[in-house]
């Protein structure tokens, strides 16, 4: 058996996760599901071959879904302890624009978009190569609007934006942890932290 990689994503709706062997795709398991990756994460994991045991584990580390976040890398985590692996994590949003510039017939600039919650996007620009053209922010959709700076914007709020700005291109679409190669691999060695994007909807209550 050759290197092992387990990617696991539940930053999003979707809840993903991939098994490679020296960079091959051997088993993965992709739902849009909202709610409850707490409950689906493990038995995901679990249906892949050995478990999914593998030498590394990549993450996504956000920004997105507070609670999705948090469960992808709690579960990182404890898998890289229990196996002793390697344990790294890449941003959302780089995974996105780059399975979005898998889909274009010939590479271009991309701007993704994705819903963060609150009547907000998470935006950032992409160049051709899939390199951040700079960072992300949480946007309204007026301040969104301003902030596009390609022809074809990408990701869960696509649609959205795409219709506010006119004359765009829109590829509707969550991160898959099953094509995580297509993210350089200078772009996928982050300390496996959250990475939320936002501010927490609660504060913690003050005592005293």
């Amino acid at each position: 058996m050759g290197e092992r990689l387990l990617a696991i994503d539940t930053a999003s709706p979707a809840c993903s996760v991939a098994l490679f062997e020296n960079g091959a795709l051997i088993a993965a398991s992709y739902a849009e599901i909202g709610r409850g990756h707490a409950e689906k994460l493990v038995p995901a994991i679990a249906k892949l071959p050995d478990r999914g045991k593998a030498d590394k584990i990549l993450v996504n580390c956000g920004p997105g879904s507070f609670t999705g976040v948090r469960i992808g890398i709690s579960a990182a985590k404890a898998l890289a302890l229990a196996w002793g692996s390697d344990i790294h994590g890449y941003n959302c949003l780089a995974l996105v624009a780059a399975q979005a510039l898998d889909q274009l017939e010939q590479p271009e600039p991309i701007c993704v978009a994705m819903l963060a919650g609150h009547g907000q996007y998470f935006v950032q620009n992409y160049c051709a190569n899939g390199k951040p053209a700079g960072d992300f922010a949480s946007l309204t959709p007026e301040q969104a609007v301003q902030e596009v700076r390609a022809d074809v914007i990408a990701g869960s709020a696509a649609t959205e934006l795409a219709t506010l700005a006119g004359s765009k291109r829109d590829i509707s679409i969550l991160p898959n942890a099953a094509h995580i190669f297509l993210v350089a691999e200078d772009m996928k060695n982050m300390f496996p932290k959250p990475d939320y994007g936002r501010k927490p909807d609660a504060k913690p209550t003050k005592t005293g």
